[in-house]
C-alpha cells in the first residue's frame, strides 16, 4: 500500500477508483479501510477515494508518547492533500476523523468541495466520559480480550507490540483537553455539509447534533434510526443512499468550488462532468461488505 511523506510522517493510505478526489478519515482506534469498508464499492464508482490512516493508527507510524492532538491531525491532512497536489477535494470523516474534518473545514474551507461529518460533537461531554471508560486499556484487556487482540492485530505490525495501550490514553487526553470549536468557527464553513448521526450514539446526543446543524450555513442533517455511533457500519445502505443523494444535490456547487475560475482540474480529467455525482444513481447503491461487529465501536 502507498505512503506519502507529509508533515514529518510517512502517511499510509489506500487509493481506489477514478474521478474527483475524496479523502476519507476514520475514527479513533480504527483504520480507514476498515471503517469505510461498506462505502468503498459505491464511492470508488464515482470518485478517486483516498482512505488515510491517522498518525499512530494502522500503517501510519507514530509514537503517541511524542504527542497526539487534533491540530496535529488537521495539519497532517493539509500536508497530505498538498503532497498529492489535491487543490480541492471532497472530505468524509467519522468520529475522530470527523473532528479533524470539521476543524479543517473551519480553517481551510476554500480547499473543500463538500464534507460529510459523521458522529462528532463540539462540546466536552458526554464524549470525554464515554471515551475514558471505553478506551481504558486495562479494562479492555480484562473485559474484552477479543477487542484487545484486534487492536494488537490492527496496529502492532507497524506501531510495535502493545502500542495501542499508549495510543488509547493519548486519544482520551486529546478528547478531554483539545480546544473546543465555537459557533463562530462553525459559521465559517460555507460549503455543502452532510451531518450523519445515530439516534443511539452514546458519544453524541441527538440534540447536540441539531445544535451543530443550526450553526452551519449550508448543512443537511440525517439522524439514522436504531443506530449507534458507527452509522456507516450499522446502517450502511442508509448511509450510502444519504451520501448519494447529497452528492447529487450539491454537484453544481461542488463543480464551482472545484474550479472557481471555470477551468478543469487535472485530477478530474478521467471522468465526465458532474464532479462524480452523476455516477451515483440509485441503482448503484449497494453494500458489498458485511460489517465486522466484533469491534465494540460498532455497538456504541
Amino acid at each position: 500500500m502507498p505512503h506519502v511523506h507529509a508533515n514529518g510522517l510517512d502517511i499510509h493510505y489506500t487509493v481506489e477508483g477514478a474521478g474527483p478526489p475524496v479523502i476519507m478519515l476514520h475514527g479513533a482506534t480504527s483504520a480507514a479501510a476498515e471503517d469505510w469498508a461498506a462505502q468503498r464499492p459505491l464511492f470508488r464508482k464515482a470518485f478517486r477515494i483516498y482512505l488515510v490512516d491517522a498518525r499512530g493508527h494502522g500503517g501510519t507510524k507514530w509514537d503517541a508518547r511524542q504527542g497526539f492532538t487534533r491540530d496535529m491531525m488537521v495539519e497532517d491532512l493539509l500536508a497530505f492533500a498538498d503532497a498529492l497536489n489535491l487543490e480541492t477535494f471532497h472530505l468524509v470523516g467519522f468520529s475522530m476523523g470527523a473532528m479533524t474534518a470539521l476543524t479543517f473545514a473551519t480553517r481551510y474551507p476554500q480547499r473543500l468541495r463538500t464534507a460529510i461529518i459523521c458522529g462528532i460533537d463540539i462540546v466536552r461531554e458526554p464524549r470525554t466520559s464515554v471515551a475514558r471508560r471505553l478506551m481504558d486499556p486495562e479494562r479492555i484487556e480484562r473485559e474484552e480480550p477479543a477487542w484487545a487482540a484486534q487492536l494488537e492485530k490492527r496496529h502492532g505490525p507497524v506501531q510495535g507490540e502493545g502500542a495501542w495501550k499508549r495510543l488509547l490514553p493519548a486519544i482520551v487526553n486529546d478528547v478531554a483537553g483539545t480546544p473546543l470549536l465555537t459557533f463562530e468557527e462553525l459559521r465559517r464553513i460555507r460549503l455543502p455539509v452532510l451531518l450523519v448521526y445515530g439516534d443511539r450514539d452514546v458519544f453524541v446526543p441527538v440534540d447536540h447534533a441539531v445544535t451543530i446543524y443550526r450553526q452551519l450555513p449550508d448543512a443537511r442533517l440525517m439522524i439514522a434510526p436504531n443506530s449507534p455511533h458507527t452509522v456507516m457500519v450499522s446502517q450502511p445502505a442508509l448511509f450510502n443512499q444519504a451520501a448519494a443523494n447529497f452528492y447529487r444535490a450539491t454537484e453544481q456547487v461542488a463543480r464551482q468550488r472545484a474550479a472557481p475560475d471555470g477551468g478543469p482540474r487535472a485530477a478530474d480529467s478521467a471522468v465526465p462532468a458532474g464532479d462524480g455525482a452523476s455516477l451515483l444513481e440509485p441503482s448503484a447503491i449497494e453494500v458489498a461488505v458485511a460489517p465486522d461487529t466484533s469491534d465494540p465501536f460498532h455497538k456504541w
